[in-house]
């Protein structure tokens, strides 16, 4: 009996550290081909740096404006913004963002690149989270 709790408990340990190194590997896989998809798609209007282009283009280092809307951020990146005011660092925003042709899964590591870089941290944004919140875009 005890050998059974045993070995039981050394496969859930198993596949418990399986599963971190999965995750961080996908993070890492992620994050590094976002930045090449930043670079392509975004870096013109919000920067290497993220900071955006002073009144025009808003930057991409405020945490609380991507976790606010987080669900919203993969319907902004392939449907674009249109006359929507944003507020971003206590600052109005009104420029129009371009829809992209970026598939779910490009949107997802893109997200998460930028969800980790220029001082944010939001951690992993799988590709099913985007699939989520694309078919709840209005």
């Amino acid at each position: 009996m005890k050998l059974k709790v045993i070995g039981a408990i050394c496969f859930l340990l198993a596949m418990l550290i399986y599963s971190c190194g999965e995750n961080d590997i996908t993070f890492k896989r992620y994050y590094t081909t976002g930045s090449v998809i930043y670079t392509t798609h975004c870096q013109n209007c919000h920067g290497s740096d993220g900071l955006g282009l002073s009144a025009l283009m808003p930057p991409l280092t405020d945490s609380a404006f991507l976790r606010k809307n987080k669900s919203a951020l993969a319907c902004y990146i392939k449907y674009g913004i249109k006359s929507k005011i944003l507020l971003i660092n206590k600052k109005n925003y009104d420029a129009d963002m371009p829809l992209t042709d970026l598939s779910p899964i490009e949107i997802a590591e893109v997200l998460t690149y930028v969800g980790n870089s220029f001082g944010n941290n939001m951690g992993l944004v799988p590709v099913e989270q985007v699939n989520g919140d694309l078919a709840k875009c209005r």
